[in-house]
């Protein structure tokens, strides 16, 4: 085996860093380029290398004999590198075809001075070539990055030879050693005016691995078979330096993931034969001591406790420290909305077996203004404002006070909200309201007292399941079409129970999957007499792809009251279909029974809804034509012969937050008053 120099040498300053790294793994640049090219100097047996030169960020190259000057190939130099490294050994039979790898040039027909355009091609390397390799080349060559613009021969000469030696990089880091590239311009094929540059490439044998060695994991312990399996290079496989990274950063993470948090993985270095065509590789491991997790330390406790946050955590002290446990904490804290920078660190807790996590968390911004002017055509006009604190009471006990004044509605609220209640995602709400609301369905005026636990979905974390229980008292005073200009009062406590499956990808922008909810309320309510009721209702929606830019969606929703009469029911607590969320075409709550001089809808016990839609995508911007159907019945199930049918188009603009819906839609069998068109405004799909 052909012995000499390794060397590392650290590359910078060239373009494109992040694909260049692991094409100069395995290659390092040539020197001696102009007497090689002269002829007039030998090689020297040992070159005069630079001592202070800095390690090169990836796999070393054992060089073969160095005193064979016969076998040097000339290669072209990139700049900024210093002249002063050693010179590249290549296989003896790429020095037979040393003639054959000079850049040539054949008769052009065009004058040496002349400025032409070209294109490029490559030949030879078509089983080789697949998209990350060509991806590389067209970042890279400058032949790519001029061929828009015309250039004289001497130009794409000096072209060709920095392609050349790119191509080379790029061979080398698949294992191709001896490759042999040779570029050429020939004048324009027929029908074109621009130059061909050709590289013909002989890609020659593809290096193996002869040996594996990862030094210090036998330092791991009964750990070590899992770990040693994280870096799938084995001898036998081809010496590609992209599997090598890649291997390498599996096994640093595959450190962190059990229990060695201080653990290192060095650079690889693999040593060339060029005789045998192998490749020794070795990489040195420090996987540094084993630990299980300890406490939580915090740098200030102002926004959560260590104990907060342990509640938060998915691991407890004494379990085995893994780096995706410590990244999910950060992620929660963040999805908080209460920090504005987080540093999570793992110390060592001094006593051979824990490894405490200190943490620094930086509040953000705690209160917030906001402000809403709007008008719509079934709401009028009308103006929120609300303030709110997101810590008031620590850690995540957030209040917000509500005021809106409108056409139809007046409304003053409190909320508090409690996020991370006692366990990671459970949510402890309570709400008091006051509200005057006048629509054309009813008229109340309503008291809220209400509360809630429930495990709640977020972007961030998109959970599978979902539930809510909690209870309400009412006192509501109303008045609607059975009233005939009288109020009634109600008095209700009600016990709401919802269960929600989401098998969806994405929260804001399903494209596959489904989803089905149900929701059950109890209700007990008093006017005049008291008497009881339970509110049903059923929702599912499925989302299929039918290629890269087109998605089906579809939707349906059923709900009943089980008990009692529909004129003896709140007019706040029936049924009510029509509007963006609803029947899209329609005005908000219109669809169902009609009654009085006034025809104003009046609610029901029964619902039915349905929607298609097809989402299709265009980059950012996205179209979406649907069709909605529902109704609303009296009867304890819905009629679907009565079903009132809407249609029309959506535009959809995907931004990184979700999808910014706009809907125009016209009712298709519209009842007396309806409108002919209807617009709806929203962030996300409409379900």
């Amino acid at each position: 085996m052909n012995t000499g120099l390794r060397t590392c040498r650290r590359i910078s300053g060239l373009p494109q860093a992040a694909l260049l790294v692991p094409l100069l793994l395995l290659a390092p640049v040539a020197h001696a380029q102009a007497a090689a090219q002269a002829g007039a100097q030998p090689v020297p047996d040992q070159p005069d290398l630079d001592p202070n030169l800095a390690p090169m960020p990836d796999i070393g190259v054992d060089w073969p004999d160095m005193g064979q000057p016969d076998i040097v190939t000339p290669m072209v130099e990139l700049p900024p590198q210093s002249s002063d490294v050693p010179q590249q050994a290549v296989a003896p039979e790429a020095a037979e075809e040393q003639a054959e790898e000079a850049v040539t040039f054949a008769d052009t027909g065009a004058d040496t001075g002349e400025e032409r355009r070209y294109t490029v091609a490559l030949t030879g390397v078509e089983e080789i070539a697949d998209a990350q390799f060509t991806t590389r080349f067209n970042e890279l060559s400058v032949l790519h990055q001029g061929e828009g613009k015309p250039a004289n021969l001497a130009q794409i000469n000096r072209r060709i030879k920095e392609d050349s030696d790119l191509l080379d990089r790029l061979l080398r880091a698949k294992g191709y050693y001896a490759a042999r590239i040779r570029g050429a311009v020939t004048p324009p094929p027929a029908g074109s005016d621009r130059l061909a540059v050709t590289f013909r490439i002989v890609p020659g044998a593809r290096y193996l691995l002869s040996s594996v060695d990862l030094k210090g994991l036998e330092n791991t312990g009964e750990r070590e078979p899992e770990l040693r399996s994280a870096f799938p290079p084995r001898a036998g496989d081809p010496v590609d330096s992209d599997a090598i990274l890649a291997g390498q950063q599996s096994l640093a993470v595959a450190l962190l993931e059990n229990g060695f948090p201080f653990g290192k993985v060095e650079e690889p270095e693999v040593r060339i034969d060029h005789e045998e065509r192998k490749g020794d590789l070795d990489i040195v491991v420090n996987p540094g001591a084993y630990r299980t997790f300890g406490r939580i330390v915090m740098a200030n406790d102002a926004l959560f406790s260590a104990r907060h946050v342990q509640r938060i955590a998915r691991f407890r002290p004494g379990d085995t420290y893994m780096a995706s446990d410590v990244e999910d904490l950060r992620q929660a804290l963040i999805a908080t909305g209460l920090v504005s920078s987080l540093t999570m660190t793992p110390r060592d807790a001094g006593d051979g077996e824990h490894v405490d996590l200190a943490i620094d968390a930086r509040p953000a911004p705690l209160r917030t203004i906001a402000g809403e002017l709007g008008y719509g055509t079934g709401e009028g006009y009308r103006a929120e404002v609300s303030w709110a604190h997101r810590n008031f009471f620590p850690p995540e006990g957030a209040v917000t006070v509500r005021g809106v004044i409108g056409t139809q509605e007046q409304t003053a609220s409190f909320t508090y909200r409690r996020n991370n209640f006692r366990r990671r995602d459970n949510v402890l709400t309570g709400l008091l309201s006051v509200s005057n609301i006048k629509r054309d369905a009813y008229d109340a005026r309503t008291i809220t007292l209400s509360g809630a636990l429930e495990r709640q979905t977020n972007i961030l974390f998109q959970k599978k399941w979902v539930w809510r229980i909690g209870g309400e008292l009412i006192a509501s005073d109303e008045a609607d079409a059975f009233s005939n200009g009288s109020r009634r009062t109600f008095l209700i406590g009600a016990i709401p129970l919802s269960l929600t499956y989401d098998g969806s990808d994405d929260l804001l922008n399903p494209s596959r999957g489904f989803r089905l909810g149900g929701r059950l309320s109890p209700e007990l309510s008093f006017q005049n007499s008291t008497f009881g009721y339970a509110r049903v209702q059923l929702d599912g929606s499925v989302y299929q792809p039918m290629n890269d830019r087109i998605v089906l969606a579809a939707r349906a929703r059923f709900g009943t009251i089980l008990g009692s009469t529909v004129d003896r029911i709140a007019p706040s607590r029936r049924f009510y279909a029509g509007g963006g969320a609803s029947v899209r075409g329609y005005g908000y709550q219109a669809i169902g029974p009609r009654y009085g001089p006034n025809d104003d809808p009046v609610g029901g016990k029964s619902l039915a809804e349905f929607s298609l839609e097809s989402r299709i995508r265009f980059g950012n911007f996205g179209v979406v034509p649907f069709v909605d159907a529902g109704n609303i019945s009296t009867s304890f199930l819905p009629r679907f012969r009565d079903l009132r049918i809407g249609a029309g188009l959506g535009v959809r603009y995907y931004s990184s937050f979700g999808p910014i819906r706009i809907d125009v839609g016209t009712p298709l069998n519209p009842q007396s008053g309806d409108p002919k068109i209807a617009v709806y405004v929203s962030l996300g799909q409409a379900f």
